[in-house]
């Protein structure tokens, strides 16, 4: 098993292909295998570099709200243990908020971005009430109490689809803690659309045809800030569009990869 330490916390990652660099971080309460499919595909041409976040799959959670810029210090931290100076950088639903927080971070390591079924805007207090009451239901009443609540949401063929029994599965295997720092580091992101409308990179939207949590005009919005930015509509597919309709993503992540290389 490959890890990095962290402040202390051995995360997990994965290292696998050859050829431009490509970091991916998966969707809250998921882990890297969510990617699996991509690797599999393109990793004869690329390498990618997946980490599980910290509280997700075989990552500790640590200490403290998970936030977005930790997630992207430790994702930056990754890149300097494997002496990658820049890399492609990309994230589905969370993986997409800490990517725009690595971007903020440090702009020169991010050769090209790829946002998937995600959304630049920070929580409305709503949205940070709604987080905060979900953090406090997966402490009182345990991790299933919100992943069964969630995994309808996800995707356009349901939660007894192949994917969503594996995502269910991820799910109800992060602990109540981790799900709490989840939802508390997402609630206090900040707004990105100022950073966008700033990177002056390749940029690549994708988004879900069906995706409910963050649609097609959050997507379209993404892209109208970059300059050139890339939009590709997923047919068929809901939040993960890259598990629920991967030879569709694999082909736009492709493309736009060979891009770059």
């Amino acid at each position: 098993m490959l890890t990095v330490a962290v402040d202390g916390i051995p995360l997990h990652y994965r290292d696998v292909g050859q050829g431009l660099p490509v970091l991916l971080l998966h969707a809250f309460s998921l882990d890297g295998s969510s990617f699996d499919l991509q690797v599999a595909a393109l990793s004869g041409r690329y390498r990618f570099i997946v980490p599980d976040l910290r509280g997700f799959g075989q990552s500790p959670l640590g200490e403290g709200p998970l936030e977005m810029r930790r997630l992207a210090l430790d994702a930056l931290a990754l890149l300097d243990a494997l002496n990658i100076d820049s890399a492609v950088v990309g994230g589905v639903s969370m993986g997409g908020y800490a990517s725009l927080a690595l971007l903020r971070e440090d702009p020169g390591r991010v050769r090209g971005l790829v946002l998937a079924d995600t959304q630049c805007n920070a929580d409305d207090a709503a949205g940070r009430d709604k987080r905060e009451a979900t953090a406090q239901q997966a402490l009182k009443e345990g991790s299933a109490s919100v992943i069964h609540g969630l995994v309808p949401l996800l995707l356009h063929a349901g939660p007894e689809s192949p994917v969503g029994r594996e995502a269910t599965r991820l799910g109800l295997s992060t602990t109540p803690q981790a799900i709490a720092a989840a939802q508390r580091g997402m609630a206090s992101r900040l707004d990105s659309k100022d950073l966008l409308a700033r990177f002056a990179g390749p940029t690549l939207v994708v988004v879900g045809e069906h995706d409910v949590l963050t649609p097609v005009a959050k997507a379209k919005q993404m892209a109208d800030l970059v300059r050139g930015a890339r939009l590709e509509i997923i047919p068929g597919a809901g939040h993960l569009a890259n598990q629920e309709r991967p030879e569709a993503f694999n082909t736009v992540l492709d493309t736009f990869l060979a891009s770059l290389a």
